[in-house]
């Protein structure tokens, strides 16, 4: 690849190490130095719901510290297609698959990211299937391998714990996390998958709410029946970029059931890493940031309070463009768009 000569030989060193380090999944690493080259960058998060805000959050208020471009626009891509049913409510992972491809072209070619992160475990799974996988020449990356090596890390640090992944159903039943820590050379019996159907639903109606708390509980009651009597470390992965958001109902469920866990680990901050080389921090004297919130379904306007007061405190551009969200009826077309 040839690279251009407008860049000091120390900075070409530095790019060239950063696409030499862990890249992420299904990143390409040219591109990858091509991104890390630029002074100005479009990062687009994409989840099917409002879960990946908060990677979103994180990655927005990071970029503005470590002063590594000159100007970060986000935008979101809600993918959710219909406030009705979502991804696992398509009964085929073809399906699910075609859905997934036609957001994602749709994404790439109204706003031209240089990077997108799938924040969404369901989505992640089927990624590898969709056409856009096998033809883009933009870097993607997935949040599997967070979890993965979140979950790998935690197993490592409690010798002889038990991790529960909690999940929707079609992560769970992709189990992709668990195939991954087997071949890390974990034993099956310390991995429990608990499939949490409809959670993210109520979760995105009220991440606090009664019926959210219920429900949490159910699932919390139903993964504990399934380790009964077992007196060992316990660890509890979120593998739903949505169950951080109710991080205190799932300790008051444990608790409850007479339960601390060792561990409870939310990998949506942990996906956003690999954006923060310390070899590139500080290229720039500031960093500034935009934010855009489009969805392909409408946004209720007691869920934008409701996760913009959560997200406020972390990053309140994120908190506003989710206030003032561009509510896209048809992404495929070129319809405008309904600021709301």
């Amino acid at each position: 690849m040839k690279l251009s000569f407008k860049f000091s030989l120390p900075l070409l060193l530095i790019l060239q190490s950063i696409s030499c380090a862990e890249s992420p999944s299904y990143a390409r690493e040219d591109a990858l130095l091509d991104f890390f080259r630029k002074n100005e960058v479009t990062i687009a998060v994409t989840d099917s719901g409002l879960g990946g805000l908060s990677i979103l959050a994180d990655a927005a208020t990071r970029s503005k510290n470590w002063k590594s471009f000159r100007k970060v626009n986000f935008i979101y891509f809600n993918a959710l297609f219909s406030n009705r049913g979502g991804y696992n409510s398509l009964k085929t992972r073809q399906e699910k698959t075609a859905v997934f491809d036609s957001a994602l072209n749709s994404l790439a070619t109204r706003y031209h990211p240089d990077l997108v992160l799938i924040g969404c475990n369901t989505l992640s799974t089927i990624y590898d299937d969709t056409i856009f996988a096998r033809r883009t020449q933009i870097p993607v990356k997935g949040m599997i391998d967070a979890g993965v090596e979140a979950a790998s890390d935690a197993l490592k640090a409690h010798p002889g714990s038990k991790i529960i992944l909690f999940a929707t159903q079609t992560t769970a039943a992709q189990n992709t996390h668990r195939e991954r820590l087997l071949k890390k050379g974990f034993l099956p019996e310390r991995i429990v998958y608990q499939a949490c159907p409809e959670l993210v639903k109520y979760i995105e109606e009220d991440p606090a709410g009664e019926e959210t708390d219920i429900l949490i509980f159910a699932y919390v009651d139903e993964a504990l029946r399934k380790i009964s009597g077992q007196n060992v470390p316990l660890i509890v992965s979120f593998n739903c970029t949505h169950y951080g958001y109710s991080l205190d109902l799932w300790k008051n469920a444990f608790r409850s059931l007479g339960v601390e866990p060792a561990a409870f680990l939310n990998p949506n901050p942990r996906m956003n890493d690999f954006l923060f080389q310390p070899k590139i921090q500080d290229r720039f004297k500031k960093t500034d940031i935009s934010v855009r919130i489009v969805s392909m379904v409408e946004i209720e306007k007691k869920k934008r309070e409701s996760f913009g007061g959560f997200l406020y405190p972390f990053s309140p551009e994120t908190a506003e463009a989710l206030r003032d969200y561009e509510w896209e009826k048809d992404l495929s077309t070129g319809k405008a768009s309904s600021r709301r």
